[in-house]
């Protein structure tokens, strides 16, 4: 069994992010395990730009944002291999060593690794996640799916389209099917508020003239073998359809984009606690998960709106893990993290109270004219003013150790 530090699982953003830190700090006994054939993740089919602004100073496309890890990961001949998927995690109770093992072309691997980096992303909801009624005809994608077809395999879904869900995706393949000559007749929005960026919205939605309907979703999709139409009805507060406001709209086609989940089954293996609110890993401040050694970060730990949070994220991660395998641990964090009901989540759940750190949060829906307040025995060691603060724009907020206690819990709480 091959002996290692670090094994990564995951070759998208925030597992070459990590590698290449790692590297840097002269962590060189890693491995990249990557389930697909090429390095990249999930950028690889996002050709739009929009990339790289906050990491890199300057505006890249999907792919050129992968390739400036991947040329490092190249540089460095940092090992990793592709084409190969995790199966199981487990931790020896005695030693707390990992064992890692992957299905690949040549058969079963085992590795047995001091640390391991969860890095898998997230995945779709999908049409049974959200229980919409009716037939179930071809025609009927998530926009990840439509959006792999159109720009990796040249292959259009449709010409006629209905958009449901005004995530980011969502809206961004609005615009990639109006330029590829279709009809996207409208984007529904269950909420009463647009799930994705402010300019996508305008961007990929308002500058193609492609109308956005809130409080509306699909109640009954239509047709055989292909799909014929949907039928949108109105909701009300309670997101329960409205009787009488019912309109069907014919389609070939039906995109949906419902919301991401942290892609979690190989940390549940691992014994790792999940959140329950970001439905990804309880970490502390160190991106450190309940299972020592074990760390996360990433579209796996939180959904993020920008990849440059991804990047920057993993490569925290990856401070730690540098610190962690040198110094054979971490400064434990036995604080908790509390929230009121305007935040839905944040990372990291757990501090030391000892050490800086870089809270990242949501909140539960929109607001103007609010306060983030982060208190601690009653003292605000931290704050954020905003004009406008919405569930689709992650808010981050630095804290000082200087301020802290190591006592008492944190809560995090919106003052308006």
């Amino acid at each position: 069994m091959r002996q290692l530090d670090t094994v990564i699982i995951g070759g998208g953003p925030a597992g070459l992010s990590a590698a290449v830190r790692l590297w840097e700090k002269g962590i060189r006994n890693l491995l990249i395990l990557e389930r697909e054939k090429q390095l990249g993740g999930i950028l690889r089919q996002c050709i739009h730009d929009g990339f790289g602004l906050t990491r890199f100073g300057e505006t890249l496309s999907g792919p050129e944002y992968a390739q400036r890890f991947i040329s490092q990961v190249e540089e460095f001949d940092i090992p990793y291999i592709t084409d190969t998927t995790v199966i199981d995690i487990s931790v020896e109770e005695d030693t707390g060593k990992k064992k890692v093992v992957a299905a690949s072309k040549d058969g079963l691997l085992e590795f047995e690794a001091k640390t391991v980096i969860l890095t898998m992303g997230c995945r779709e909801r999908t049409r049974g996640a959200i229980s919409i009624p009716g037939e179930r005809p071809a025609g009927v994608y998530t926009a990840g799916v439509a959006q792999a077809y159109i720009n990796l395999q040249n292959k259009m879904v449709g010409r006629e389209v209905v958009i449901l869900g005004s995530g980011d995706i969502g809206m961004i393949m609005a615009r990639r099917m109006t330029l590829e000559g279709a009809h996207v007749q409208a984007v529904f929005e269950v909420q009463p508020y647009a799930s994705g960026l402010p300019r996508n919205i305008l961007q990929c939605l308002d500058d193609y003239g492609i109308p956005l309907y809130l409080s509306h979703t699909v109640t009954e999709i239509r047709g055989r073998e292909r799909l014929e139409s949907v039928v949108v009805s109105q909701v009300d507060e309670r997101m329960q359809p409205i009787k009488g406001t019912e309109k069907e709209y014919p389609c070939d086609t039906l995109i949906l984009s419902v919301g991401l989940i942290p892609e979690n089954e190989l940390s549940l293996a691992a014994g790792v606690e999940l959140d329950p609110r970001s439905k990804g890993a309880v970490v502390d401040e160190h991106h450190q998960t309940s299972v020592p050694g074990v760390f996360a970060a990433g579209n796996v730990l939180q959904v993020h709106d920008l990849v440059d949070f991804v990047s920057m994220e993993a490569e925290e991660l990856a401070d730690s893990v540098a610190a962690y395998l040198r110094e054979d641990g971490l400064t434990p964090c036995g604080l908790s993290v509390m929230t009121d009901g305007n935040v839905t989540h944040t990372i990291p759940q757990r501090i030391s109270g000892t050490e800086d750190f870089k809270l990242s949060m949501r909140v539960r829906r929109p607001m103007k004219d609010c306060r983030i307040e982060l208190v601690q025995g009653g003292q605000v060691v931290a704050e954020r003013r905003m004009k406008k603060a919405i569930p689709a724009e992650m808010i981050q907020i630095p804290v000082k150790a200087a301020k802290l206690n190591e006592k008492e819990d944190l809560e995090v709480k919106v003052v308006c």
